[in-house]
């Protein structure tokens, strides 16, 4: 659930990410929410309470001040790696009295299925069900409501040492199933408690910066779908690359393009265990490999590939950028990279590889096959080009990258590995990248084979081994990136590209790091990490004059960025 500064839940999709918001005013002023607001108030500082993703806002008003903690709930008695398994879906809210006496008003107005049905709303003395179709919401509150039309509402107060509670909880009308009646206050604990047995469990990475990297870890977590353990791009659809344009796309599913340094991140920040249920996921969600498989480069959280995109015209879209899209075309791209990005994730933790899985080897296999015979081929590339495909650089490296951790796993492959023939291929990527991505006349390696236009992509080329960062000509394109690419302390992946992309500033920190240049790097990575909103998320990018965040939020890519940039500048630092 996403919560405006002033208090308003104005994204919430229950019972899954990637379904349609109840509460979806952040991309339509009539499409839904909830909000809880002090009506004078003169100042709200915002946080989260430490090692959780429960916020916690303090709220001051001429006539005195109230805290208010609010999080979606998790299942009572669950800790540790249950976190997320069994969720109530259920939001909860609780007001508390600091000092003096403040005026809020609740104000309660459901939108089901994008806007486009309001639900019949009533008070029945303790709670306002919302019903309509197949959805069902009940709002237990213990402050009478109001009902009028498709708004429930009060205006209430809270003196000091008062607490006025609210639980939200949505259930399936027709899976015979009703919504939870937790108690607030006690569902608040259990949160509490459930987050803070999962950080304890998970203390990670301990250097420079490591508070913020646990935070990242965190938000990581959130965006985890716990029963297969996929991972979202983000939280929301259709927020807009720039203000008013139209690249706006769907980011609640899990992309294949993501892992290499999402496993990585998971690493560094929380266990193994994270990043091989990942790869469980993906080995279950491939099914069964024939002659006309591609590998596909997104899935839904729970391994659907079926991902068809439409638009709804209905709604405005955020701040009026339109159109408003579901759904991502993309997962009928070709994007070579993904065969090395899930081989990096399995290369990673070999260690944790079992070797009964055989669903998990056929599925390795066949990405080091798929890399080994189709490098050759133009592809959409990692930023998901919809124009014509190319001979994207990024694109070969990853395949270099899959045949390369493919013979490191040979022992896992058994009798399937043909290490022969995937070494000599590997060689002849490598060759091949280092002949035609480097342009002469640009010095620096380009977005694609013949391409004169520098692309941001390329600064993985040491983060994945392929080139040594002090290498003479990966340095060339560093200060290439730097000179061309890097403004206002943000790096944009192209020329003429809406806004920096948080994640591509972060690589940049990372080569500098790797070239020995900490000083510049430590910098960067401060001036980056400074540009997070109030409570440390991301979204994709950042305008570098006005500091807006654009782009769907919070982004996972982001703020995998950050804990690896973070771990590269200690394990620099620490020789």
């Amino acid at each position: 659930a996403l919560i405006s500064k002033a208090g308003s839940v104005d994204w919430w999709c229950p019972p899954r990410a990637d379904g349609p918001p109840v509460l979806g005013r952040l991309l339509d002023p009539d499409a839904g929410h909830w909000s809880l607001e002090v009506l004078d108030a003169t100042d709200i500082v915002r946080q989260y309470v430490p090692s959780t993703l429960i916020l916690e806002s303090t709220l001051t008003s001429d006539s005195g001040e109230v805290v208010i903690r609010e999080a979606l709930a998790t299942e009572p008695g669950a800790r540790g790696h249950e976190l997320g398994l069994r969720s109530p879906h259920a939001l909860v809210r609780s007001v508390v009295g600091v000092r003096g006496t403040v005026q809020l008003r609740c104000e309660f107005a459901p939108r089901f299925e994008f806007g486009l049905t309001t639900p019949h709303l009533r008070w029945d003395g303790t709670a306002v069900d919302a019903h309509a179709g197949p959805t069902r919401l009940r709002l237990t509150s213990p402050v009478p409501m109001d009902v009028d039309g498709g708004v429930a509402f009060a205006t209430f107060t809270v003196a000091a040492g008062e607490r006025v509670s609210f639980c939200l909880a949505h259930a399936s009308a027709h899976a015979g199933g009703s919504p939870s009646t937790l108690d607030p206050e006690d569902a608040l604990l259990e949160t509490q408690r459930t987050w803070e047995s999962w950080a304890e469990m998970h203390p990670g990475y301990d250097g420079a910066h490591a508070e913020t990297v646990r935070a990242s870890a965190l938000v990581l977590q959130g965006l985890t779908y716990k029963p297969t353990g996929a991972v979202l791009a983000a939280a929301t659809t259709s927020l807009p690359a720039k203000i008013g344009g139209d690249s706006n796309w769907d980011y609640r599913y899990s992309w294949l393009r993501d892992l290499s340094l999402t496993g990585q991140a998971l690493w560094i920040a929380a266990c193994p265990d994270e990043g091989t249920a990942y790869l469980r996921f993906l080995a279950d969600a491939a099914g069964q490999p024939d002659d006309d498989a591609r590998v596909q480069i997104v899935y839904a959280v729970d391994g659907r590939r079926e991902l068809s995109e439409y638009e709804l015209q209905h709604l405005s879209g955020y701040r009026g950028s339109s159109p408003v899209r579901v759904g991502n075309a993309a997962w009928k791209q070709s994007q070579l990279d993904v065969t090395g990005e899930v081989l990096d994730l399995a290369h990673r933790f070999a260690d944790q590889l079992d070797a009964d899985d055989g669903l998990s080897r056929q599925m390795l296999l066949w990405l080091a096959e798929e890399a080994a015979t189709t490098w050759q081929s133009p592809d959409a590339g990692m930023w998901e080009a919809r124009d014509d495909e190319r001979h994207y650089v990024t694109s070969k490296v990853m395949c270099w990258v899959a045949l390369d951790r493919a013979i490191d796993l040979a022992d896992f492959f058994g009798d399937g590995a043909d290490v022969e023939r995937w070494r000599t291929v590997r060689d002849e990527i490598r060759a091949r990248v280092l002949d035609e991505g480097w342009n002469d006349e640009v010095q620096a390696f380009t977005g694609a084979f013949g391409s004169e236009h520098l692309d941001a992509s390329v600064l993985i080329l040491p983060l994945v081994g392929f080139i040594d960062a002090s290498d003479e000509r990966m340095v060339a394109t560093v200060r290439a990136v730097e000179e061309q690419l890097l403004r206002g302390g943000l790096v944009y992946r192209w020329d003429g590209d809406t806004n920096g992309f948080v994640l591509c500033t972060y690589w940049l920190v990372e080569c500098l790091a790797m070239m020995g240049d900490l000083d510049r790097a430590r910098s960067l990575f401060e001036e980056i990490t400074a540009r997070a909103n109030d409570v440390g998320l991301f979204a994709e990018q950042i305008d570098p004059d006005t500091g807006e965040q654009t782009g769907n939020f919070p982004q996972a890519f982001s703020h995998v960025g950050l804990i690896n940039a973070a771990w590269r500048l200690a394990s620099v630092s620490e020789g």
